[in-house]
């Protein structure tokens, strides 16, 4: 049994370029690594900082067009801070944590190897709110906040199954929470 799992594993293997080779180059499964700019906005403040996540998606080319679902987890350490840390005024700062993402996509290929693309869809962002009043710092909330996400990008085929990428996303959140991002990224697509 395990002689025929890894003959038909080996044959995969050796057969995958030539099937990579038949589909058009925005059709598949995907896998991609994110890195970039992050930046969370509440109660009239803000922090940059950087960005980091992986994402999986399924795309479909047809003709020049481009469909597709995709998923995200991503992470930052930003903390936006208000007030100045006094019993009158005391400093509340939103912590954020991970950042889950599900949409769908939609793109127009420029050439044989670009695609412009146009994404929304659900996100769920992980907080934590404390305050500091000087004396006492306690936590006022933990817990998830629902939102939508919308954005734009563009990907470049570096070879029939490796790509790099860039995108701005705008994500608004319960609470007046929002989030902008310009992510890089580099995935291979099965």
């Amino acid at each position: 049994m395990r002689k025929l799992v890894a003959s038909t594993i080996a044959a995969f293997v050796v057969a995958m370029p030539a099937f990579a080779q038949d589909r058009a180059p925005f059709t598949g499964a995907r896998v991609e690594g994110l890195a970039g700019w992050d930046r969370v906005q509440s109660n009239g403040g803000h922090d940059d900082d950087i960005g980091y996540g992986v994402g999986v998606g399924y795309d479909m080319q047809i003709g020049g067009a481009v469909v597709g679902v995709e998923g995200e987890i991503s992470d930052s350490n930003n903390k936006v801070c208000n007030g100045s840390t006094t019993l009158i005024d005391p400093r509340v700062c939103l912590k954020s944590a991970r950042d889950l993402y599900a949409g769908g996509r939609i793109g127009a290929v420029i050439g044989e190897k670009a695609l412009l693309y146009a994404k929304a869809g659900y996100t769920n962002f992980r907080s934590k709110i404390t305050s500091d009043d000087g004396v006492d710092q306690i936590t006022l909330a933990k817990g998830d906040l629902d939102g939508v996400r919308v954005g734009a990008g563009a990907e470049y085929a570096l070879s029939s199954n490796m790509f790099a990428k860039t995108e701005y996303r705008y994500s608004n959140y319960e609470s007046g929470v929002e989030r902008h991002q310009v992510m890089g990224g580099f995935g291979i697509r099965f």
